[in-house]
């Protein structure tokens, strides 16, 4: 055992009493980052949102962290949607679509009873089940069905092509399929008809994949490309998710295995979709299996950039199985594909059965200050516009600043913390301001960094952008 003399034992004292003094100091007198060298960790995020889910744009933080939020269990909804296994939610417009698996009293994976059903609404709370008179089941057209064809009805993925100069009969995209067909590509105009776009799979199989969950695909803003993960064995024991690519739905490169999981941890239905409100990043919220705990799930939060890895800078569950002891099971935590809005301060997640919980715009994670001061550093910027806004919230007692400096961390004129406006409030979107006002046109073209002093505050996102 380590043994203290009286001197070592003082001095560790006053160490501890220095420690605690600096803590509690006004960060604006406290030294900024280093110098940037040559560009080094330079970010052009130019007129883009970007949001605190990963260290992306950050360099140094000082008595702060980033947080991830607790998605809130909504009221149970009046008019519910169908119950779903696996689940796709599209906002179209004004217009919400859900794609749900229907399966029957089927017995296996691609069982003939399955069926895919579609349900409307127009605020993501209040649903219709629409009779489309489309399919035949149990005698009768009177449902809302519109898919009755095994097994690609097990897990048929819908998406809204976001592609430039799509088709209009080709507006909506799907994939379905299991292990012995591969994945078969499916088009429609109004998501409620819908054709194979080939009668040959355009995903095949291998004895690594496993097609049996959600196979998600998009159009990638950022890439310039369609995008599909879909689930395989890594290591040929744990669930975990590869991706591949494609210039048009049709040919598909040869998918990479991603390799999110820690040591043991079952990833199943990653869902991973451009967020709305910034498509570079693509958020992921898969089930996390654990088969030795009676087979229990929940639910995680990851993201990825591009053909980047996934980000796992968040270890601990997303949304927890809860109370009710039914959701302790099996296949009882699966989240619907796409967070999508559904109000101007909010939007939705939806889970299995059919439950909705809800986050503040952009409010997946925070750089977030506690009850002594904090701040944050982003590495260099070079952006496009004319203002600063963005997306925080502090307490009655707390408050942020913002500091504007060159790439070697010196404030610039006129944007130094003093100068700052001191932001107390709750915003989606807030314009960062300064004595002489929010004009950011003085700085030019100039990459920058950004400084945000904080106490008991998040920060949520931020933006560069013209005014309006």
């Amino acid at each position: 055992m380590l043994r203290l003399n009286q001197t070592s034992h003082c001095g560790l004292l006053l160490l501890t009493v220095i420690l605690a003094v600096a803590t509690q100091r006004n960060f604006a007198e406290e030294p900024s980052a280093p110098a940037a060298k040559d560009g080094v960790g330079m970010r052009d995020i130019g007129a883009r949102r970007e949001l605190f889910v990963d260290r992306y744009l950050i360099v140094q933080l000082q008595n702060t962290a980033l947080k991830l939020h607790e998605p809130q269990l909504a009221p149970p909804m009046t008019e519910p949607a169908n119950e779903m296994e696996y689940g796709t939610v599209i906002k179209d417009g004004d217009l919400f679509r859900l794609y749900t698996r229907d399966g029957r009293g089927a017995k296996f994976d691609g069982d003939e009873p399955e069926v895919t059903r579609y349900c409307e609404s127009r605020d993501g709370i209040h649903w219709t089940k629409p009779k489309l008179g489309l399919i035949e089941i149990d005698g009768s057209k009177d449902n809302n069905v519109i898919l009755h064809e095994a097994p690609f009805c097990h897990n048929f993925s819908p998406m809204l092509d976001a592609r430039p100069g799509v088709a209009a009969d080709e507006r909506f995209k799907a994939l379905g399929g299991t292990l012995k067909t591969g994945l078969v590509a499916f088009v429609s105009g109004d998501g409620i008809r819908w054709r194979k776009l080939q009668p040959t799979a355009v995903i095949t199989y291998t004895k690594e994949y496993a097609f049996d969950s959600q196979n998600v695909s998009f159009w990638s803003e950022s890439e310039q490309c369609y995008v599909c993960y879909f689930r395989h064995f890594l290591d040929k024991k744990l669930r975990s998710v590869c991706r591949t690519t494609s210039p048009d739905f049709v040919k598909w490169t040869e998918p990479v295995p991603l390799k999110p999981n820690f040591a043991g941890e079952h990833l199943y239905t990653t869902l991973t979709h451009p967020y709305f409100r910034a498509p570079h990043i693509y958020i992921a919220t898969p089930t996390r299996f654990h088969p030795g705990r009676g087979e229990s799930t929940d639910i995680l939060f990851m993201t990825t950039r591009g053909n980047g890895p996934y980000d796992r800078t968040f270890r601990e569950a997303f949304i927890r199985p809860g109370l009710d002891p039914a959701r302790w099971g099996n296949r009882s935590n699966y989240a619907a594909l796409n967070v999508v809005p559904t109000g101007p301060n909010e939007m939705s997640i939806y889970t299995t059965p059919f439950r909705r919980f809800v986050l503040r715009t952009d409010g997946f994670a925070s750089v977030h200050a506690g009850a002594d001061p904090g701040e944050m550093v982003t590495h260099p910027l070079q952006f496009r516009g004319q203002e600063l806004v963005i997306n925080y919230a502090t307490s009655a007692g707390g408050n942020l600043r913002a500091e504007i400096q060159d790439t070697s961390g010196k404030p610039l004129p006129g944007f130094t913390l003093a100068d700052a406006t001191s932001l107390v409030g709750d915003a989606i979107e807030q314009t960062v301001s300064w004595k002489k006002g929010s004009d950011l046109s003085a700085i030019g073209a100039q990459p920058v960094r950004l400084r945000f002093v904080m106490q008991e505050a998040d920060l949520f996102a931020i933006q560069f952008r013209d005014k309006k």
